[in-house]
């Protein structure tokens, strides 16, 4: 009975101030949907420039997250790891030194699921709740307000969750308990790494056999190869327009970040005792990328880095 009468007085509120922890890239188009739906925002990040912008939207700048934790009862963060996460939680200038009882902490940062669960279980230590919300969709999404979130923690608390996260994104699905929205997250960049490297590498065949581009893009998105990297997202310059291959691979979702979740995607099929041979055989390419220059370009560069290795 506690957790419904808490609930629907924190639904009530609806318009208290959101916390708002990591204004990067996909952090701070979020926190501007929120100041638009009409949530008045407290927000930090660890560079100064980052949350200026914010500022000037009508966001209230502290510094530091345990801040943020004395000033709302509901903090979202979007970090950019593991590491950072644990630090905004857990250190000495943490949310959990200052948080209120009651709290729903919401983390859509993409991490490794073990650590989610590690801060649920530090988060209910102090009275809060703690959520793990990851997303999917990229810059442009979280600009539109187009994200998926894939949530896991306490069912009771999904819906003073999916208030805030519906005005971040168009699709918001409950997965179960702490740390299997990260399942979700992972599982699903891993299929997008491998249909990336499979779509680039097609279409590097078909081009060096002497088809042109667009046609056998248009040939595979009728035919049953079809897939979001060849129809939505193709890795080959010229083919599509308003995608990271027509802007020399600006922008996007950066091949580091891809690295980074299919090193989480290998971390849990290692303790899960799963056998991922096309993932484990991505990680690696992609890590390579890195070291070849690759690190800020989108994943799609992958196409290019193929064209590289071919010239050597």
């Amino acid at each position: 009975m506690f957790i419904i009468t808490r609930m629907s007085a924190r639904s009530m509120a609806s318009k208290t101030p959101v916390g708002f922890i990591g204004l990067g890239n996909m952090g701070s188009p979020m926190a501007k949907n929120l100041l638009k739906n009409g949530y008045p925002v407290i927000a930090t990040d660890v560079f100064p420039e980052s949350r200026k912008e914010l500022q000037e939207l009508g966001a209230q700048v502290v510094d530091s997250p345990a801040e943020v934790a004395e000033k709302a009862d509901r903090i979202i963060t979007m970090l950019p790891s593991s590491p950072n996460v644990i630090e905004v939680y857990t250190g000495p200038n943490g949310i959990l030194k200052k948080v209120k009882k009651g709290t729903l902490l919401i983390d859509s940062s993409t991490i490794d699921p073990a650590v989610s669960k590690e801060m649920a279980v530090a988060a209910e230590k102090m009275g809060a709740v703690f959520m793990d919300a990851p997303v999917s969709g990229g810059v442009g999404a979280a600009s539109m307000a187009k994200l998926t979130f894939m949530v896991g923690g306490v069912e009771e608390e999904y819906n003073a969750a999916q208030e805030l996260l519906t005005c971040m994104g168009a699709n918001v699905v409950y997965c179960g308990q702490v740390g299997t929205g990260q399942a979700a997250k992972i599982c699903n960049n891993m299929l997008l790494a491998i249909g990336m490297i499979g779509t680039a590498e097609t279409m590097n065949l078909g081009i060096r056999l002497g088809l042109d581009p667009k046609l056998l893009a248009k040939i595979l998105n009728m035919s049953s190869g079809r897939c979001w990297s060849s129809d939505t997202y193709n890795p080959v310059p010229g083919v599509m327009e308003g995608v990271p291959s027509a802007n020399n691979y600006q922008g996007g979702f950066g091949t580091t970040l891809m690295a980074k979740d299919l090193g989480l995607a290998q971390n849990t099929a290692t303790n899960t005792k799963t056998p991922i041979p096309l993932g484990s055989l991505a990680h690696q390419i992609y890590r390579v990328m890195c070291s070849r220059g690759y690190a800020n370009k989108d994943f799609s560069s992958v196409f290019q880095f193929l064209r590289e290795e071919e010239g050597q």
